[in-house]
């Protein structure tokens, strides 16, 4: 089962109790959905992991585990999931946001590559100007983009690990019911 693999991989709660900074704030990783590897708890995890992934900079497991706590959804898979970003992947999400956003806006925003100083024809302040509005036009398909593609994200996650729980039991359904087959054919003969 999913949870097997999960108790594997992931911290227990007794670890991060042992954790000097973690050991403060205790009282508030005792709710039993926080580590409970059950298809509701996972799937919430996925999804509170993928919004704080998609959040700029070291503030990513913060927002996650803030998220966690407060929908009560398990904190380790949502912690884990954050690491679905790093700095190979967050370029192509920011720029998926851009192009959807400016979809969504009817905004195409600026040019994808950003003006070069050129050192012949244009002063610094020229440049400086022209790097501000490059800046500004990806402003707007941004701000519409990265709130819609985290919530797509997000919501695909929760789908996709409540559409593999429902698949993987279904599978081991049949697995015991052939095997049942089996024994009693067996025993019968």
């Amino acid at each position: 089962m999913p949870r097997k693999f999960l108790r594997n991989v992931l911290p227990s709660q007794e670890k991060l109790h042992q954790n000097t900074f973690l050991r403060r704030y205790a009282h508030h990783f005792i709710h039993p959905n926080l580590w409970h590897l059950n298809r509701h708890s996972v799937a919430g995890g996925v999804a509170v992991g993928a919004v704080g992934g998609m959040i700029p900079g070291p503030l990513q497991v913060i927002t996650a585990s803030l998220l966690a706590l407060g929908f009560r959804v398990n904190l380790p898979v949502a912690v884990f999931t954050t690491f679905y970003t790093n700095p190979l992947t967050i370029g192509p999400l920011y720029w998926v946001a851009v192009k959807l956003g400016g979809a969504v806006t009817g905004n195409a925003g600026g040019t994808a590559v950003p003006p070069m100083p050129s050192w012949s024809g244009r002063t610094l302040i020229e440049w400086s100007l022209a790097m501000c509005d490059w800046m500004l036009s990806l402003g707007v398909p941004l701000l519409v983009g990265l709130p819609l593609l985290t919530a797509l994200l997000a919501l695909a996650g929760y789908c996709a690990v409540r559409l593999f729980w429902r698949l993987h039991v279904l599978w081991s359904l049949r697995r015991r019911a052939r095997r049942h087959r089996c024994l009693g054919q067996g025993a019968a003969g």
